[in-house]
Parts: C-alpha cells; structure tokens; sequence
C-alpha cells in the first residue's frame, strides 16, 4: 500500500493517513499496534508528550526496519510546561530520533501565542522539519500567524461530517494551513449512525472506511486510532474507491457544529 501525500506550506510532504496512538498505554500494546499499522503500509505515526507513549512509538519504528525517512513522525508539545524546544529534546530522547517531521502545539492553554517563540526555536535548532498547532480556533491561528516569525503549517483539530468545521476548514486553506483531523470515527460512535451506514452500503465499504475517505478525499490528512491489527488494516484500504457527489453531500448534513470556525465546543483545561 502507498499512502498519497499532501504537501505542506513549507515542502514537507505528509501522508494523508496515520495512526494516532492516544490512550494507547506505553508498553506491548503501543508497541504492537504501530508495528501493525507499519507492515500494513502507514507512514506516518502521531504521539503526544502528553500520551505518555513516545518510547513505545520510537520501539515500534526500530522493530519495523524501516528507514527513518520513510516514517512521518508527529509529537505534541504539552502547554502545562515552559519550554517547548526543551521538551522537543526530551520528545526526540523518548522517540529514540534526531528529530520529529511536525511538532504543535496541542492545545492553547494560556492563551495562542506565548508557546510560538519556543516552537519556532525548536524548528531552528533542527529538532523538527515543521511546525504547527492543535485546537486552535480561526482567532487563535490568526494570533500565531500575526506575531510569529514563521507560521503553523498545520492545525490538527476534530474533524468529522459531525464535526464539519467547515468555516475553519475554509480559513485554514485561505492562510495555507493544513487542516488534520483526529477523531474522525468519533471513538467509534460515529459508525452506527445510519447515514454513515447507509452510504457504506451503496459505496460497498464499512462505515469506517466512508468516514476516513470523506477526510482523505478532501485532501485532509487524517489520524485513527485503533490498537486492533485488522481494523488497523481496513482502516488503510481508501485508496482504491471514492464516494459520490451525493454520498458526500449525505455526509456533510451531519454536521452538528452548525459549520464553525471554532476548534472546540469547550475547553478542557484552565486558563
């Protein structure tokens, strides 16, 4: 399986789906489950300071085989802490690497731009190829790219045809930031929802494979997560089929963000 790519802002080049590892403890079941997604033919792995998991992540990749330029490797930056380019250090120690594809911003605790300063440091010193934000509204994308030196190349945000943040979507593409999306099979309650079947059936596929490919069709590269070797693989098969203008129409009326520019219903963290 070869895994298309979307170009980003600044060149680098990232594959349009990933396997996203939150919740996944550190340990045989992390380990196991990007192997899994590796010999399927996934190249492309996003973890988080905050999973706890960035070892098992950096295990998985020297077990594989694979040379490290073949593997996308996304961290986050967690904003309980100070510094973001010393925690990069510290990221590259766990991940057992030279230096990450993209680092962000996981979320913007204590407001969009004090992070930025510490994020374009550790793109200078070489510890990641890109750099860019997670949960950021249009206002805050707005605030990073106003008083940056460089700008965020990615937002990566919940995004699904019930999550159809179509206003952030739309300014994303107009700033030339790359919307990602996490979540996008809603921890699974979104697959027996019977418009999401209903299309699965006319397309031929499982529900899963129509969520995924209402992303990648789009050109949005999109990050599930599942610790399970054969939904492992049949979340990869969305290359080989597409949906139809009405399928993606039925898709889009899920929306239940009423197409907003925000990244988030509400915030999980203080401050």
């Amino acid at each position: 399986m070869t895994v298309p790519t979307r170009r980003l802002a600044d060149g680098a080049e990232i594959p349009l789906l990933g396997l996203g590892v939150w919740q996944v403890p550190n340990g045989p079941e992390c380990v196991n489950a990007v192997r899994a997604a590796l010999d399927v033919g996934y190249r492309h792995v996003d973890t988080a300071q905050a999973y706890g998991n960035e070892e098992s992540v950096g295990q998985a990749l020297r077990e594989s085989g694979l040379a490290r330029e073949e593997v996308f490797i996304t961290t986050k930056f967690y904003p309980g802490r100070r510094d973001p380019a010393a925690e990069a250090e510290q990221s590259l120690r766990r991940l057992g690497v030279d230096r990450v594809d993209l680092y962000i911003i996981h979320w913007p605790r204590g407001g969009p731009t004090w992070a930025w300063p510490g994020m374009e440091r550790a793109h200078e010193l070489g510890h990641t190829r890109s750099i860019g934000v997670s949960n950021f509204s249009v206002g805050e994308l707005d605030e990073v790219i106003d008083g940056g030196r460089r700008q965020p190349v990615v937002d990566q945000v919940q995004f699904s045809p019930f999550k159809y943040r179509l206003a952030l979507l739309e300014a994303c593409r107009t700033k030339g930031v790359a919307l990602e999306a996490y979540s996008p099979l809603g921890t699974g309650r979104n697959l027996s929802d019977a418009t999401v079947k209903r299309v699965a059936e006319r397309a031929g596929r499982t529900p899963a494979q129509v969520l995924l490919r209402w992303c990648v069709q789009r050109g949005i590269p999109v990050i599930p997560k599942s610790t399970h070797r054969e939904r492992i693989a049949e979340n990869a098969q969305l290359f080989d089929f597409r949906l139809s203008d009405q399928d993606i129409a039925d898709l889009d009326a899920l929306d239940r963000t009423e197409g907003t520019d925000r990244a988030l219903e509400r915030k999980w963290w203080r401050s």
